[in-house]
């Protein structure tokens, strides 16, 4: 049965999917303006760091005031409406609850969020995929040894390409590369909040008029995004990540299989099984036409000489020596998609792409010289972007990850264009967070270091 009919026959029976989303930003917001025409789900509870914002946000998605009017999620549930404040424990908490939808872009908090939705039942659609970047491997776990289910977010890039990856495995085909789109420069490294939406292509009105956050937009265009995501799809599908960072090669779609080979047969990758990101801009700067910036997509070889005939004969869009063959998605839709991960979770039982390894990491490089006494401010910010790394070449190195790198001092002076280590910052060893991080670490060791 597809989950649409599972969604209307949960509408029918009268048992709807409870769900409890914390976070109301764009991103949820996204989600807020398709959960109305969604049947057989309730979105029985929103908690937000500011409920006031939530309910700004809940206006200018089309809701009306009277449907979160509950005064508690018991309330909620009983007449079928929305409650909205900040008490996010008390959402997790609540029995009545099926599903948590992180969305708060906070990936320390991220991590207090799911764990407690774990230990108390609840499976976990986790948007903040920061927080998978740093420690999705021990979260995937943990979530099994609770009995429920941890997934990424359908909409967000990295579901959907391990949608891809799964496609192409499923239909016997190797997979040699995976990722998505960008639009990139090398300078956009430096990108701050302050420069973005010039770089981004986007007035500063338009931002204004969406309610973007020019942080966690420029989190995307710095690089940062595309290394945390690309490390989610590999920890997630097993695929590797280049040793020295992501190379964004520049490549209209007709050009992806031929740029995403190993570079024994012409291409850019270090080996077969990787991510990478294509770049929307050629050397120069310019837009490459038939681009795929804001899309997915996988490669796969076609290793007999039979399927490369059928590749000929079907008229897919090859590499020149018609082996490899490219299947896109050219958008995502972000968290207008995100129901497809509810409904998958609640109905099936399955994540749309969850840890099953730990192959990559991101880490802290900075944007420019830091000196002592300095605060990092995470992705996005002033100070530091992410860069992708093999995930033991980060331990070798003790690799700062990018997504405990918020609100933290640095220690001694660090040259623009370093990544940083631990001992180069004082971080909060009390959270979570950090505990988790280090658990997993020591977890997974023996193996990423033999691999390195």
């Amino acid at each position: 049965m597809s989950l649409y009919a599972k969604l209307q026959q949960r509408a029918a029976d009268g048992k709807p999917i409870r769900i409890g989303l914390i976070g109301a930003g764009k991103f949820g917001s996204m989600y807020l303006a398709q959960v109305p025409r969604t049947p057989g789900v309730h979105l029985a509870g929103i908690a937000d760091l500011s409920p006031a914002a939530a309910r700004t946000n809940l206006a200018r998605v089309g809701w009306k005031d009277e449907r979160t009017r509950a005064s508690s999620i018991d309330d909620a549930i009983k007449r079928g409406t929305t409650h909205v404040g900040e008490d996010w424990q008390a959402l997790v908490r609540h029995p009545g609850i099926d599903v948590i939808v992180e969305c708060t872009g906070h990936p320390i908090a991220a991590v207090d969020h799911c764990l407690e939705a774990f230990a108390n039942g609840k499976h976990v659609v986790n948007v903040t995929v920061e927080a998978d970047a740093f420690c999705g491997p021990l979260l995937a776990r943990r979530a099994q040894e609770a009995g429920v289910i941890y997934s990424l977010a359908f909409g967000d890039q990295p579901a959907l390409i391990c949608d891809l990856v799964d496609w192409a495995r499923t239909c016997g085909f190797p997979v040699v590369a995976a990722g998505r789109g960008h639009k990139w420069q090398p300078h956009f490294s430096e990108s701050t909040p302050d420069t973005v939406w010039d770089n981004w292509g986007l007035t500063r009105e338009q931002a204004v008029r969406g309610g973007l956050n020019p942080k966690m937009f420029n989190s995307f265009l710095d690089g940062s995004k595309p290394s945390i995501e690309s490390t989610a799809v590999a920890n997630a599908c097993g695929l590797h990540a280049p040793s020295d960072g992501l190379l964004f090669p520049s490549a209209s779609i007709d050009r992806i299989p031929e740029m995403t080979k190993p570079r024994s047969e012409g291409g850019v990758l270090e080996r077969k099984g990787m991510v990478e990101v294509v770049n929307s801009l050629d050397a120069q700067g310019r837009p490459i036409d038939y681009e795929i910036r804001m899309g997915v997509w996988v490669t796969v070889e076609g290793e007999t000489e039979y399927i490369r005939n059928c590749f000929e004969e079907y008229k897919a869009q090859t590499d020149s020596s018609g082996r490899y063959f490219t299947l896109y998605k050219r958008w995502h839709l972000i968290g207008l998609e995100v129901g497809m991960s509810v409904a998958s979770v609640a109905l099936r039982g399955e994540p749309t792409g969850v840890a099953t390894c730990w192959n990559a990491d991101v880490v802290a490089t900075a944007k420019r010289d830091l000196q002592p006494g300095e605060m990092l401010d995470g992705e996005g910010g002033y100070t530091v972007w992410g860069k992708l790394q093999p995930a033991g070449k980060s331990m070798q190195v003790g690799g700062l990850p990018l997504g405990l790198a918020h609100d933290i001092k640095v220690l001694r002076p660090v040259k623009k264009g370093q990544s940083l280590s631990w001992a180069d910052v004082a971080v909060d060893q009390t959270t979570r967070a950090f505990r988790i991080r280090k658990e997993m670490e020591d977890l997974f060791a023996p193996r990423v270091l033999k691999a390195a």
